[in-house]
């Protein structure tokens, strides 16, 4: 039998469920699509992916490639519509069952829809919840329909009553095969429609992309130095490499898993130190579950004005505003600090990511969903459920009970006392 993995944001090796089902098959062939509807401008005019997170996503598509070749796997790379390419290659190779990650937000499945009627007749597709801690089965509710809409239910309850299953291991290598001869190119920037650029010296993501990028940081942060042991104690840091583990890029496209993550914290916890700490981590892995479990539930509303609380505010959209909240030069220094880092080098703390929403839609009250598509297009991890689910929060239309509005001066004075953040950002730069 025939199998092709079609890749997404499971982009590794290890811990990768379609992957093994895969496996299964006398024959497998893998593919991944810089589809070009991802590199095109948002209804709001950002280009939906920027330089940063593409570069990290080429880097991460090549190393796989060299992972896979090392299983006796062949990775097809095209910068094409998966719809045009996928039913000639299931013709051409006799595939008889394409494996993939399980998605639901609009855009995936409407492409998923598209080859699925391009398909011939027999050929299954086969999809795996491969992106979550607690696995959709193992959720202590009768579906993720019930799920409760307050974060520190659902955590409490998962903590409690819910498993999480254990990692599934690398496969072995095939046996080498003349299957396919592998002629397709990996994209470049160029090819995409981006510029090249060289990593800001000030950036507190220097990291390249892939899954061996990915574990060579998780021994780093864990094994190396142990910052795991302060983790919750220097996670609101805004200057560095490591006052955060940083493992958000690889978990968006899926060179790392979170179970990994979390059974890597278990025997850190065992071996060198369990403490409120090493605890922070996995309770943040769990706050990413929690949106992936919110988009399941509420579907297209997390795009939508009045997100899932479904609430009518008087939202503005005003260009001049925009313009000042991107470059950096509002009223407030520390939103600026943060905007400038973004904009130079795809990446915001969590902290300055609370207070730049927070003001953009508490302060000056622009449409939030402006600010999520800016941010789905800089981010080096942007993750559609956790931008969208975070921005809503922050917004007054999602998951905060509380419907907080960040006092930004005093959010400065506390996480940038000395000013070292700011400054560091706010010389004169050229972009």
């Amino acid at each position: 039998m025939n199998n092709l993995i079609w890749f997404g944001n499971d982009l590794r090796v290890n811990d990768n469920q379609s992957l093994s089902n895969a496996m299964q098959g006398d024959n497998v062939l893998a593919v991944y699509f810089f589809d070009p509807r991802y590199y095109t401008r948002d209804s709001f005019g950002f280009k939906k992916t920027e330089r940063f997170r593409a570069r990290f996503l080429i880097e991460t598509v090549s190393e796989l490639k060299v992972n896979l070749q090392t299983i006796h796997i062949p990775l097809l790379v095209f910068h094409d519509r998966p719809e045009t390419v996928l039913p000639d290659l299931v013709n051409k190779y006799s595939i008889h069952q394409i494996f993939k990650q399980k998605e639901w937000t609009a855009e995936e499945t409407s492409i998923l829809n598209k080859v699925k009627s391009n398909l011939a007749p027999g050929v299954q597709i086969i999809e795996s919840f491969d992106q979550f801690l607690f696995h959709p089965d193992d959720l202590p509710y009768p579906s993720f329909h019930s799920i409760p809409n307050v974060f520190t239910q659902f955590r409490k309850r998962c903590e409690k009553e819910a498993a999480v299953r254990p990692i599934v291991s690398k496969p072995s290598p095939l046996p080498k095969t003349n299957l396919v001869e592998n002629q397709t190119k990996i994209p470049t920037l160029k090819d995409l429609g981006l510029d090249d650029f060289e990593i800001d010296p000030k950036s507190a993501f220097p990291f390249k992309g892939g899954e061996n990028e990915a574990l060579n940081r998780l021994q780093h942060y864990f094994w190396d130095t142990q910052k795991l042991a302060y983790y919750k104690k220097t996670r609101n840091g805004l200057v560095g490499t490591d006052y955060s583990s940083k493992f958000s890029p690889w978990l968006a496209n899926g060179s790392i898993s979170a179970k990994t993550i979390y059974w890597e914290v278990k025997k850190f916890e065992k071996e060198i130190k369990k403490n409120q700490d090493t605890y922070w981590l996995v309770f943040e892995l769990i706050w990413r579950d929690y949106f992936k479990y919110v988009s399941l539930k509420h579907g297209n509303h997390i795009f939508k004005l009045g997100g899932i609380l479904q609430k009518d505010y008087s939202w503005k959209s005003d260009e001049h505003h925009l313009k000042s909240w991107i470059e950096g030069t509002t009223s407030e220094p520390f939103v600026n600090a943060n905007m400038k880092e973004l904009r130079q080098t795809g990446w915001m703390s969590n902290r300055g990511r609370q207070n730049v929403a927070s003001f953009w839609a508490k302060e000056l009250k622009q449409d939030w969903r402006i600010g999520a598509a800016y941010f789905e297009s800089m981010l080096l991890d942007y993750d559609v459920h956790s931008n969208w689910g975070n921005w809503m929060y922050n917004s007054g239309v999602g998951n905060d009970p509380r419907d907080r509005k960040f006092n930004i001066k005093r959010q400065a004075d506390m996480y940038d006392s000395k000013g070292k953040f700011q400054n560091l950002w706010l010389q004169e730069t050229l972009f």
